[in-house]
């Protein structure tokens, strides 16, 4: 009786047992539709929201890192305070999430909170602006505009339309507004005017004072420029971005000058406001620094869940525009 008992179990628990193994088998093959997909959490430390293109460049982000996409998205505007950013990052840390994205208001000091993301295992990707670090491993990857070589075609345009306006051989006085200082766009779009200066004699730099990328530091860069040279020497503003260039205008038409005619005018960013400017004549050159980088960072984020490497320095596409191309692009423009 007992041997029979005994064998009776002995059934059962291997009946019970391979049951379970097929459950098992059928849930590795097809994946239940209860499980939940993985959301993927990033933290995005913003530089602030001093200009349009700055805004165009958060809702790239917003729109692209939403629930229905598969993120958990903590978005922190630091209102251009690099103390604000280490906070925001430090915070991320602490909410653990899957990536970290910095836009640095400025190059320096970030060695300590990389470090402690890197220690944390969390990739920290570089947005638009760059930093320098004695170890570049403590970052991923940057995404952004190449602001030197934007520098370089905004000297290259100056140089032709001079030629085209008989003006080549002529003795050009240039101001420069320029963004933020030791931000890399700043840094970049700089060295791109002192290389034109140097390579061409008869150019002149003569006055250069920043308007840190806002439409009021640009009015009041520009009356301080004026004041100080005089506006009747001026032959070409150089702006490192829209926001100051369209303060700048204000002031140079209430100079008495045809901003446009009395006075070349470069821009950077093309954002929309600027971009009519350009239309209507006011800004003869456009030198695009493309905002919408969320889609890039996600693709970014995509291979890297793939588990395949990525290129450390990654450029978005951007152009020049002035009055031979603009009125044909605007209507397809996003920002």
């Amino acid at each position: 009786m007992k041997k029979f008992l005994f064998a009776t179990i002995l059934i059962s628990l291997v009946a019970v047992s391979f049951i379970g193994c097929n459950k098992k088998t059928t849930s590795d093959a097809t994946p239940s539709k209860n499980i939940e997909r993985h959301t993927i959490k990033v933290g995005y430390a913003q530089v602030g929201h001093e200009s349009a293109w700055r805004n165009a460049n958060t809702l790239s982000f917003k729109t692209t890192f939403t629930p229905d996409n598969g993120y958990e998205f903590y978005f922190v505007d630091a209102d251009g305070s690099q103390k604000a950013q280490i906070d925001a990052i430090r915070n991320f840390i602490a909410q653990n999430v899957d990536y970290i994205v910095l836009a640095p208001v400025v190059e320096t000091g970030w060695e300590g909170i990389l470090k402690e993301a890197n220690d944390a295992g969390i990739p920290v990707i570089l947005s638009d602006r760059q930093i320098k670090v004695n170890d570049d491993s403590l970052y991923l990857c940057w995404v952004g505009a190449d602001f030197l070589q934007e520098g370089r075609n905004a000297v290259k345009w100056l140089a032709s339309y001079l030629e085209n306006k008989n003006l080549g051989s002529d003795e050009i006085n240039i101001v420069n507004l320029q963004g933020t200082l030791g931000a890399s766009a700043q840094i970049g779009r700089t060295q791109g005017l002192i290389e034109g200066i140097e390579a061409f004699p008869n150019w002149n730099l003569i006055a250069q004072k920043s308007g840190n990328f806002t439409t009021e530091g640009g009015k009041k860069a520009m009356q301080e420029i004026i004041k100080s040279v005089g506006i009747n020497k001026i032959n070409v503003l150089f702006s490192e971005n829209d926001d100051m260039t369209l303060g700048a205008i204000e002031v140079i038409k209430e100079a008495g000058k045809v901003p446009g005619d009395d006075i070349i005018i470069i821009s950077f960013d093309a954002v929309y406001k600027a971009f009519m400017k350009l239309i209507t004549g006011e800004i003869n050159c456009e030198c695009e620094c493309n905002p919408l980088h969320g889609s890039r960072v996600a693709e970014i984020i995509r291979t890297l869940e793939s588990g395949k490497p990525v290129e450390k320095i990654q450029y978005v596409n951007e152009s020049i525009f002035d009055h031979t191309n603009a009125q044909s692009v605007m209507l397809s423009r996003r920002y």
